[in-house]
């Protein structure tokens, strides 16, 4: 791998209505499906047809969108905020309680080891960004057809957010998605997959204990570090089935 440069993030204002939401840092790239799938994650937007109107002003590194609805910032400013770990911070309204009340997960679709693994590896060669600079991270839909959709970004909820904007933009149904990550599946990462319905989230490392804790109670399947012929699962629904031979793929104990 050629690294050819560093990887880039902007400081970009969101106003809704005209109320500045925050300046979140974000790699400039697919931000229409960033603003949906934000917005939707936090619970401003049900559906696409909520959103008005998008406009990116470049100059000014300003989103602005008008929604259907009259929009209630003090909802905002009284909620309490959680601060997300990682890269490329970000800010999240859902708290564990909130995130408990979703609608519990019962799709039935179901995928192979093997096709997750597969799909993986499809994803690490069609992630431009990372392939350029070394420093990005990326998650990635996987469509009935077996296409995939990747979006990138320098945080990994912020790339969750553009697949999830990407899928509500286009209608697409969360039962038969399946959700690859580059990065680690914390509870916040696991809120956004389960606000969607995401029957399945795959990551190339690792699962928290909160995230598990949620993803069990949400009846939600997670496989951590997909990489090569290795996978572990840390939840099992019966929608992921070994079908490599010879390797007994052990689900992670909580200690």
């Amino acid at each position: 791998m050629n690294y050819k440069g560093s990887p880039e993030e902007f400081p970009i204002t969101l106003l809704i209505n005209g109320f500045e939401i925050a300046v979140f840092q974000l790699t400039n790239e697919d931000l229409e499906d960033w603003a949906y799938g934000y917005l939707y994650s936090e619970g401003l937007i049900e559906k696409a047809e909520d959103i008005r109107t998008f406009e990116f002003v470049e100059d000014s590194n300003t989103i602005y969108v008008e929604l259907q609805n009259d929009f209630q910032p003090d909802w905002m400013i009284t909620k309490k905020k959680h601060y997300t770990a990682g890269c490329g911070r970000g800010v999240t309204f859902f708290s564990m309680t909130d995130v408990k009340a979703f609608p519990k997960i019962n799709s039935m679709r179901t995928f192979t080891m093997s096709f997750l693994l597969k799909k993986r590896s499809e994803f690490a060669k069609n992630s431009p960004l990372y392939l350029k600079t070394g420093g990005m991270h990326g998650a990635c839909i996987v469509h009935v057809s077996g296409e995939i959709t990747v979006r990138e970004d320098i945080g990994r909820h912020n790339a969750v957010d553009k697949v999830i904007g990407f899928a509500l933009r286009n209608r697409l149904e969360p039962s038969n998605l399946l959700l690859l990550t580059t990065g680690r599946v914390s509870y916040e990462m696991l809120s956004k997959a389960a606000k969607f319905g995401f029957p399945v989230i795959g990551s190339r490392t690792a699962a928290t204990k909160q995230a598990v804790q949620l993803a069990k109670f949400l009846n939600i399947e997670v496989i951590g570090y997909l990489r090569g012929k290795m996978a572990i699962p840390y939840t099992s629904a019966g929608r992921v089935i070994n079908d490599l031979e010879n390797r007994p793929f052990e689900s992670v104990r909580e200690k």
